[in-house]
Parts: structure tokens; C-alpha cells; sequence
């Protein structure tokens, strides 16, 4: 089945409902404590079964392995025989000590880490530099008008910093095209902060990243929770507070999810990026083939409204 694309903001990109996250590609550094590294050739066969089902986007950033995971998936990407052009890429610029100086000074080395694909969305990946989001944005905007990347996207930013980010990037005549926010069924302070309303007002997607709660909503910690004991430490930590309070959203995505002979993650990523219309995409991710393969399927899968509604209701108890 075909899958319809959405427009990213008002920039002139087309992606899948569905992304690839690819931080799980490489665990070094700050992200050891989340992740282990995968191998290339575990990484090439995620790449290649996502690509083949459809998807033909994969969000990576600087930090995930200082470079790591962005040369992790551009040869995946090359392995699977795809040229520049034929998928759409995004990364993020590393903030923390920092001036808005590092970012023109630093897209050589995001260039060189993707190559042979081009940066089609670059993004600040915090509100936490030493400079102001105004000098953040006129920065990428010269990198648009030089050619080096094709839009820019912020990371994290409440309504309020994504308003000043799109204010300053319009004098440039350049929209704000994207602001990847944590945004799941169990974590949905968006909502209430106002990002999620800014955003619909000023035309940029919300690119929800951990989706799936880093697992938690797959329901297989639920089912054994010897399996949280194997994860890297913080990782571990995160999980376990919510694996009881969860229970009950559990129960009720496996209950939707046996209707349609699917997955609870799958009921979970459709509802993620149905409920809101089409103003939200999500970049789950996969560190094995299977993950990939239900990551795709949620794209064809249509809950019907009295479904979403009661997923939501459910999701609002216990977050509560």
C-alpha cells in the first residue's frame, strides 16, 4: 500500500508519517548510557527494510556518537544502493558551549559524516547555547541561502523560543520548518505547554521523537520485566518508573492491536500521528529488523475515531 507523504512545515519537503531515528546507531559517548552500538550489517538491514516499506526519512544528529550514527546511516544508505536525492535527511547541531558561530563552522563535519547525502533539515537541537535563538537562526538561514542545507528545524524549543525562531528566520523569507519535541502517549506535556498550538499557528510539524517511550509502550517490558534489567543503565531507570502506571494503556493498545491482527506499538504510533491531523510525524526508533517492520505497518493502519478517543482517554488517567 501506498503511503501519503506530509508537507515538513512550509518547506518544500515531503516525508512519510512515519521516520527512522537512528540515535541507537551508535551508543558512544553521552549516549552510551541509553544505547549500545549495533553493528554496520545489523544497521544496513534496518535501513533496507524501512526503505523498502516505504518510509524515506531518518532524523540522526552531531551528539549520537559525535558523528557515529550519521556515518552509521549514510553507508546503510549507500549499501542499500540509494543516491543523494532519493531520501530526505535530517540532523541536528550539538548547542551546549557553543555560539552561534559553530554552527556554519561545524557543517563541514556534518557534510563529511553524511556524505554522499545531502542535509535536507538541520536543527538546533536545544534552547542552550551561548547565543541568542535570533543568532542561532541567522546563522542556518546563511546556510540555506549558501545551499548547504535545505531547511532548518528547531529541538526541544517551548512555544515561546519557536516563536522567536520563526520571527527571525522571516526576515530572512525562510520558514521554521520543524520542532522535534519528546511527545508519546504517556508523555504529553506539549499539549499543555502550548507547542503543539503554536505550531499548528505558525504551519511548522511537530516531529515527535521516543514515540514509543523507548519501549515502554511496545508492552514487552509489561509482559517481562527481566528484559528492562539487560538495558543500559539510564535507560533501565526511565522505564522502570512507568512499567505498573502503564499497565492499563497496555491493555488497552494490545486489546486494539488484537482487532486488527497487529501490534501494541503499532496502535500506539498511529494514534501518535493521527490525532492531531496531520501536524504530527514521528521518528520512532529500531535496533533490530522486526522494530523497522512495525514501524512501517503503523502507517497503514486506520484506528477509527471512537478508538483514538479511547486511547486518549486512557493516556489522559494515567498521565494524570
Amino acid at each position: 500500500m501506498a503511503v501519503g507523504k506530509r508537507r515538513l512545515g512550509n518547506a518544500e519537503i515531503e516525508v512519510t508519517p512515519i521516520g527512522l531515528g537512528c540515535w541507537q546507531f551508535h551508543g558512544g559517548g553521552t549516549s552510551a548510557a541509553i544505547w549500545k552500538s549495533l553493528p554496520q550489517d545489523e544497521v544496513d538491514k534496518i535501513i533496507k527494510t524501512a526503505l523498502e516499506g516505504g518510509i524515506n526519512w531518518f532524523d540522526t544528529a552531531e551528539v549520537y556518537g559525535s558523528g557515529g550514527s550519521e556515518k552509521a546511516l549514510s553507508t546503510a544508505l549507500s549499501h542499500a544502493g540509494k543516491v543523494d536525492g532519493e531520501v530526505v535527511i535530517a540532523t541536528k547541531w550539538r548547542p551546549f558551549f557553543r555560539t552561534a558561530r559553530s554552527i556554519s563552522r561545524t557543517i563541514g563535519d556534518r557534510q563529511r559524516c553524511l556524505a554522499p547525502f545531502h542535509i535536507d533539515l538541520h536543527q538546533v537541537h536545544f534552547p542552550y547555547s551561548f547565543s541568542s535563538v535570533e543568532a542561532e537562526m541567522n546563522a542556518m538561514a546563511a546556510l540555506v541561502k549558501a545551499g548547504k542545507i535545505r531547511s532548518i528545524g528547531v529541538s526541544n524549543f517551548s512555544a515561546k523560543q519557536m516563536r522567536r525562531a520563526n520571527a527571525a528566520l522571516a526576515k530572512h523569507g525562510l520558514p521554521l520548518a520543524s520542532n522535534q519535541v519528546r511527545f508519546n502517549l504517556v508523555s504529553r506535556n506539549k499539549e499543555k505547554e502550548g507547542v503543539l498550538d503554536a505550531a499548528r499557528e505558525l504551519g511548522v510539524t511537530i516531529i515527535a521523537y521516543s514515540p514509543l517511550a523507548q519501549g515502554l509502550l511496545t508492552g514487552k517490558f509489561h509482559k517481562n520485566p527481566e528484559l528492562a534489567k539487560k538495558l543500559p543503565f539510564l535507560r533501565r531507570i526511565l522505564l522502570r518508573r512507568m512499567i505498573e502506571k502503564s499497565r492499563s494503556l497496555i491493555k488497552t493498545l494490545e486489546d486494539i492491536a488484537s482487532s486488527y491482527n497487529r501490534s501494541a506499538s503499532e496502535v500506539a504510533l498511529s494514534w501518535t500521528v493521527n490525532y492531531h491531523g496531520d501536524s504530527i510525524v514521528a521518528i520512532p526508533g529500531a535496533s533490530k529488523t522486526e522494530h523497522a517492520l512495525q514501524n512501517i505497518g503503523a502507517m497503514t493502519l486506520k484506528l477509527s475515531r471512537e478508538e483514538i478517543v479511547k486511547i486518549d482517554e486512557v493516556s489522559r488517567r494515567v498521565i494524570s
